[in-house]
């Protein structure tokens, strides 16, 4: 009876710990302006491309060739397009590709280079191999890499996301392999090994859970250079095809009658920027919040 009052006394106070210390970590990230000013930016991009089907009066598809290239106005309050396509609406549904590749392609990324990295900090031999392939592909630029894989995939929305997931995925590996060795060599991981646990229950359980906080900050820098690149390649034709909405080729088909229809290029340009800065504020924010040394530095 006293050991189960006891063990129900420490179960308590774990759970007042882990209270109080997540209201000292949601105390601490409201502090920070700008990471609140992109979690708010980020929320923003991420409802309107849940939403677009209600938000948007016009379909993204719909053309009225008598409407062609008019400038915002109360029925088109960003105007239209060169195919009298309603450009509020082709923006909006342009978030669900341009976001849902960049969502798509941190989830991946975090992913396969989660376990990438972990093995080959764990692996002496699977280091060797898979890091040598990581540097093969870092030493290409980004942008032509990925050019180059859509190049023999096709121009097709799923294709990005493998593309990009390619060209990413080194980069998320080194940042795990990175904390993986650090924590390798900490003592209780020896003692885990002397005590004949498995290598499964040492890598996941406890290298794993000590990676996340880099691994969660590379995600969202990930994020944005997803949309970015995505935007690249579709504005080249190489990414999302036509008449499929993305803020890459609603920008293509604005260069084309950029003196004629500003309006084409402002409104997706201006989506562009702020969901890439406000996912670099947030992940900034992230960074602050659970890098270690940068709170000792504020106490």
């Amino acid at each position: 009876m006293e050991e189960t009052i006891k063990n129900q006394v420490l179960m308590d106070q774990k759970s007042n710990i882990s209270k109080h210390r997540r209201k000292i970590l949601i105390k601490r990230f409201l502090s920070n302006k700008l990471a609140v000013t992109g979690s708010v930016i980020v929320l923003f991009a991420t409802l309107m491309a849940i939403f677009a089907p209600l938000l948007a009066p016009h379909g993204p598809y719909e053309m009225i060739a008598t409407n062609r290239l008019q400038g915002p106005s109360s029925e088109h309050i960003f105007g239209t397009d060169n195919f009298g396509r309603d450009l509020f609406a082709r923006v909006v549904f342009g978030a669900q590709a341009s976001m849902g590749v960049g969502a798509a392609v941190a989830l991946i990324t975090g992913v396969l280079g989660m376990i990438i990295g972990l093995y080959s900090a764990y692996f002496k031999v699977l280091d060797t191999i898979l890091m040598r392939i990581c540097d093969g592909l870092m030493a290409f630029p980004s942008i032509l890499l990925a050019i180059a894989i859509m190049a023999a995939l096709g121009p097709r929305l799923e294709n990005v996301i493998i593309a990009l997931s390619i060209v990413y995925t080194p980069y998320v590996a080194r940042v795990v392999r990175s904390s993986a060795l650090v924590v390798k060599e900490q003592t209780y991981i020896e003692a885990m090994k002397a005590q004949g646990a498995s290598t499964l229950r040492i890598i996941w359980s406890h290298i794993a859970p000590n990676t996340l906080s880099p691994l969660i900050v590379q995600s969202t820098f990930i994020f944005a250079d997803a949309i970015i690149i995505e935007a690249g390649l579709s504005f080249l034709g190489a990414g999302v095809p036509a008449p499929d909405p993305s803020w890459g080729n609603i920008l293509y088909d604005g260069k084309l009658v950029i003196f004629n229809a500003w309006w084409m290029t402002l409104y997706p340009g201006i989506a562009i920027i702020l969901a890439v800065l406000g996912l670099n504020l947030f992940g900034d924010g992230l960074r602050d919040l659970l890098d270690p040394n940068t709170n000792r530095a504020k106490k």
